[in-house]
C-alpha cells in the first residue's frame, strides 16, 4: 500500500507539472504588428513627476511618488528589460513599482504583467470588464482570442470601476471606463507639477476599431456598438492641459520629443491634435455602424 501511494503521488506530482508546463505553452504572443513595438526609445520626463518608459511606439508610464512609483502599461513580454533599464537610466529603482495600471487588455500593452507583478510585488489593480481576460491571458478577448494566450494570466489585486480613485503617496488617478477596443478598456486623469506649474494630464485609451468583423456578429461582445458610442462621446467632454496614449504614434509623440530635447512640457499640450484623433475615430465608428446596416 505504502508503495503504491508513493507511486501514486509521484503521478500526482508529475501530471500536475506536465500540466502545468501545458497550461504555460500556451501562451503564444502574436508577431508584433509593426517593428516599432519593440524598438528601443530613450526615456525621458513628460511633465513633472510623470515619465515616458516605453518602446518607441508602445506607451508606458512611470509616476513617481515618496511613497513608490506607479507603471502604467508594460509593452510585449519582451519589454520587461528595456523597461527596467528605462527606469535605472532616470535614477529610479524598478523595484519601487507599487501600482500596475494598464489601459487595455492587449499583449502588447500587457505582455511584461505578470512578470513585472511578480518581480516588484506591486498590486495591479485594473478594469473589472478586463478582469476575465487577465485571467486567460487574452485568449477570451473578443477580437484577438483564440485556442492560447496571448500574455501569461494575471490575477488582479483590485477591480476598477469608472471613476475609481488610485491613490499613492501624493497622487491620485482617477480610471475613467472607456470601453469598446476591450471591454475593459480605461483612461486615466490626474494632475503633476514641476517647480513653475501644474498640469491636468489624460492618458487616453484611444476608441480604435481593432476587429473586421461586423459589430452585430460579435455574440460574445453584445454591446460593443453601445460601448464605442458611450466612448466616444465621453471623450469628447474631457478638460485637461496635456495628453497621451497608449500607442506614441496616436498622439503624435515623435514629432513633439526626440531623444535629447530639454524637458518640454508645453510641447504636450495639443486639444487640437486630441480633437481631430478623436474626429476621425467618430467617423470610423460611423462608417463600420453603416456596414453593419
Amino acid at each position: 500500500m505504502f508503495n503504491i501511494s508513493l507511486k501514486s503521488s509521484a503521478l500526482a506530482v508529475v501530471l500536475s507539472v506536465t500540466a502545468a508546463t501545458a497550461i504555460a505553452q500556451k501562451v503564444q504572443e502574436p508577431k508584433p504588428w509593426s517593428e516599432e513595438w519593440a524598438k528601443p526609445y530613450q526615456p525621458f520626463r513628460i511633465a513633472g513627476n510623470l515619465y515616458y518608459v516605453g518602446t518607441y511606439d508602445l506607451a508606458c508610464y512611470l509616476i513617481t511618488t515618496p511613497q513608490g512609483n506607479i507603471l502604467i502599461n508594460t509593452g510585449l513580454a519582451a519589454s520587461a528589460a528595456q523597461l527596467k533599464n528605462n527606469i535605472k537610466t532616470l535614477g529610479f529603482k524598478f523595484s519601487d513599482i507599487k501600482i500596475l495600471l494598464n489601459t487595455q487588455a492587449h499583449y502588447d500593452h500587457m505582455g511584461a504583467m505578470a512578470f513585472i507583478k511578480k518581480k516588484t510585488g506591486a498590486q495591479l489593480m485594473i478594469d473589472e470588464k478586463d478582469a476575465d481576460v487577465l485571467k486567460d491571458g487574452g485568449s477570451s478577448d473578443y477580437a484577438l482570442g483564440g485556442k492560447a494566450s496571448t500574455f501569461k494570466p494575471v490575477t488582479p489585486d483590485r477591480l476598477l470601476h469608472d471613476g475609481d480613485t488610485i491613490t499613492l503617496g501624493n497622487m491620485q488617478l482617477v480610471m475613467l471606463h472607456h470601453p469598446g477596443h476591450t471591454k475593459g478598456s480605461c483612461s486615466f486623469l490626474f494632475t503633476v507639477s514641476d517647480e513653475q506649474k501644474s498640469y491636468k494630464v489624460l492618458i487616453a485609451n484611444m476608441p480604435t476599431i481593432v476587429t473586421d468583423s461586423s459589430f452585430t456578429s460579435i455574440n460574445s461582445y453584445p454591446a460593443i456598438a453601445a460601448d464605442y458610442a458611450y466612448t466616444l462621446k465621453a471623450m469628447k467632454n474631457i478638460s485637461f492641459d496635456i495628453w497621451l496614449a497608449s500607442h506614441a504614434s496616436q498622439f503624435n509623440m515623435h514629432s513633439k520629443h526626440q531623444p535629447g530635447d530639454a524637458y518640454n512640457p508645453a510641447a504636450f499640450i495639443d486639444q487640437p491634435g486630441y480633437d481631430g484623433a478623436i474626429n476621425d475615430l467618430q467617423k470610423k465608428y460611423e462608417k463600420k455602424m453603416k456596414e453593419n446596416e
